[in-house]
């Protein structure tokens, strides 16, 4: 087996296996890097998908997420305040429209939002829809099937639900929920004709398997839009202390994910800002889309300067994978 074999079977429409994948997560990291890159280039060519995100519903979450600066039950000091207006969203989505981000998402903490929430944020979004020229997503936790149809008709076109890690290693950092809910909510999604988007948390002790083990679900799932995260130390939360990984080790990571799923847009998502190159070494290992801006509860990157870094390496800003 060679990273070079792998890459020809990818070339040819086939699956990896998981013994191939985990072979490459410890393969030469400059070859599986080049490898994935050409990879990207035939399935996805040079375009470049940028999102941004609003955080339109501050902390006091219910949830025990051992990661997540917004739960109710650690002392992180994470700012609180209720669901945002219709003024806040608009705002949000006007100034990152003209910043050259394609997506705009409002993200809220919680397990899900009431409706009476549900119907208020999809108000607030269907006025955008009408006002702005920019993709409409949304991240409002474990919601219904009857739920997404009230997004979809109020202009949201994706929703985002993170697995965070494999079946066996998630309940190690949640007990609250379960990875059944999110597969059912993720679903409930695509049943009614939303696209979605769900990665997960690298760096929260998992192992190679662990991320390998995603990444499956992830292609049984059809997902099309794969954001990758790596932690970022809350201090107060059980993860407060963890050590962060490095830019090569999300290299490595976003490579084997660019194997495993080649039409996908592999997503640069949180932790970019502790990154000494803010993770561009990863747009060249088979990343091809970012968040970009302020990242929830931390800085993330300047839109002007995400847009200087995609061009430089002849990216074209445009939407992939709707």
């Amino acid at each position: 087996m060679t990273v070079q074999e792998l890459k020809e079977k990818v070339f040819a429409g086939e699956d990896i296996t998981k013994e191939e994948a985990l072979f490459l997560l410890n393969a030469d990291l400059e070859e599986i890097s080049k490898a994935a890159d050409e990879i990207r280039k035939k399935y996805c060519g040079n375009g470049f998908d940028i999102c941004s995100i609003i955080n339109g519903k501050s902390g006091h979450c219910s949830e025990d997420c051992k990661f997540c600066a917004q739960a109710g039950c650690y002392q992180t000091g994470q700012e609180c305040y209720p669901l945002v207006s219709t003024d806040t969203i608009m705002e949000g989505a006007k100034k990152n429209a003209k910043e050259g981000a394609l997506r705009f998402a409002v993200v809220t903490s919680g397990k899900r939002l009431s409706e009476e929430e549900i119907d208020r944020v999809c108000q607030s979004l269907s006025e955008v829809h009408k006002e702005v020229p920019i993709e409409l997503c949304a991240s409002f936790g474990l919601l219904e099937e009857k739920d997404f149809i009230k997004l979809k008709e109020a202009g949201v076109t994706r929703v985002h639900n993170n697995l965070e890690s494999s079946r066996s290693y998630f309940e190690k950092m949640c007990s609250t929920h379960t990875y059944d809910e999110k597969i059912k909510t993720i679903k409930a999604a695509q049943k009614v004709g939303l696209s979605v988007c769900s990665g997960g948390l690298m760096g929260i002790g998992e192992s190679d398997e662990d991320r390998v083990d995603m990444a499956m679900t992830l292609r049984e799932l059809g997902i099309t839009s794969v954001p990758v995260n790596m932690l970022s130390p809350i201090k107060g939360t059980p993860l407060g202390e963890q050590k962060c990984l490095t830019e090569d080790d999300m290299r490595r990571i976003v490579a084997v994910y660019r194997f495993i799923l080649p039409k996908a847009s592999i997503r640069l998502a949180g932790g970019r800002g502790l990154m000494e190159h803010y993770g561009m070494t990863c747009f060249t290992a088979g990343s091809n889309a970012t968040i970009t801006g302020t990242l929830l509860t931390t800085a993330g990157v300047t839109s002007k300067e995400d847009m200087e870094t995609i061009k430089s390496l002849g990216y074209e800003p445009r939407l992939w994978n709707d």
